[in-house]
């Protein structure tokens, strides 16, 4: 009976054993659930691990008074440069200085062929001697009224012209020798001998070396710390330094450009430095609050502004735009941080601005690394 009544009812049986069974499941399911609910924000925040903070290597130090520095590129130039003409006409006889020979004042450039020139002048010596004795009969005559006073004042007259003529004749044949202006050096000669030269053809460029300027332009925020006469420096291309005097200061800024001519005059007597080579000049402005810091340690921001990151007040990463007042070999001095600063020295490239981080002071790992080496010793 009971075979028949199972076999009967038998997919029933089975139908419900499944649904309990399901039903079983979700109540558990459903009591687990409830548990994690009851157990509140508390649980959730335990489960909960925060990330920890980046790591970077700190040193805080104190701004010092300094000189700021005008740094701006600039070349360097003779301190005068002359084109000489020829101020009479003849034929060059004579070569008297090479290019780039070191001629001192008065010495021989260029001769001209003197010949006809000595000859004018003998005739006008002729003519001033015939003109005094001229003079002398007429003022002997006149004395004894034989001779007018009109007459007296034409041979006066006549002697002073040819006394003029003399003069002339003089420096024509001084304008035959071309010589130089001033100790300097021969930069380029445009002639040979026995071209024709006429008055006013260029003979030759002649340049003061005895004196090397540097010449640099300087913007009009800076242009009112240079005064004229004061001292001032130049790094040349080959990394020397020379001291000089600043001896021109634009009066008026470039129109294009806005910026002021500014000249640096340096002694060259021994002819060591060389002219149309590259230099920054240096000059010393107002005393500016500064930090002395590693050029490493520099960085750019999105704007490409120079800087340094620090931990401000708060705690957080910051990147201060900086100026560059002084560069030494000691190091680079920074205008425009905080009097007391807090610079990152040691993962400043891994953090961003407004980030917070562990500050680890410079002193704390060299402290730790001299304990380590002294464990390891022992």
């Amino acid at each position: 009976m009971i075979r028949e009544a199972w076999a009967k009812h038998r997919s029933w049986f089975y139908s419900a054993g499944i649904a309990v069974a399901i039903t079983l499941w979700l109540l558990s399911g459903t009591l687990g659930g409830a548990d994690a609910d009851d157990a509140g924000p508390d649980a959730l925040a335990a489960t909960t691990v925060e990330a920890p903070h980046s790591r970077v290597r700190v040193r805080t130090q104190t701004a010092e008074e300094i000189v700021r520095t005008i740094v701006v590129n600039g070349e360097t130039a003779p301190a005068r440069i002359v084109q000489i003409s020829a101020e009479t006409d003849g034929r060059v006889s004579s070569i008297g200085a090479e290019r780039g020979a070191n001629v001192e004042q008065g010495g021989v450039l260029v001769r001209l062929d003197e010949r006809d020139r000595k000859a004018r002048l003998a005739q006008a010596q002729a003519t001033v001697k015939q003109r005094e004795v001229e003079y002398e009969g007429r003022l002997k005559l006149q004395s004894e009224s034989y001779v007018s006073e009109a007459q007296l004042q034409e041979a006066i007259a006549q002697l002073e012209t040819a006394k003029a003529e003399l003069r002339r004749a003089e420096l024509d044949l001084e304008y035959m020798t071309v010589r130089a202006p001033f100790d300097g050096a021969l930069q380029s000669r445009a002639v040979e001998v026995g071209d024709f030269v006429k008055v006013g053809d260029p003979i030759a460029t002649f340049v003061d070396n005895r004196k090397i300027i540097v010449a640099a332009d300087v913007s009009e925020f800076d242009a009112r710390f240079v005064e004229v006469g004061e001292a001032a420096e130049a790094r040349l291309a080959t990394g020397e330094i020379v001291r000089g005097v600043i001896r021109y200061v634009a009066p008026v800024a470039d129109a294009s450009t806005r910026t002021f001519a500014v000249e640096l005059e340096v002694d060259n007597s021994d002819g060591a430095l060389r002219a149309g080579g590259t230099a920054e000049l240096m000059v010393p402005a107002e005393v500016v609050t500064a930090h002395r810091v590693s050029p490493s340690l520099l960085t750019l921001d999105d704007a490409g502004n120079v800087g340094l990151k620090i931990i401000n007040d708060d705690g957080e990463v910051e990147f201060v735009v900086a100026d560059i007042a002084l560069s030494s070999s000691s190091g680079v001095w920074l205008a425009g941080l905080p009097a007391t600063a807090t610079i990152i020295t040691v993962g400043q490239g891994f953090v961003n601005s407004g980030a917070v981080v562990d500050a680890i002071p410079e002193s704390d790992v060299e402290t730790s690394l001299a304990i380590k080496a002294d464990n390891e010793d022992d």
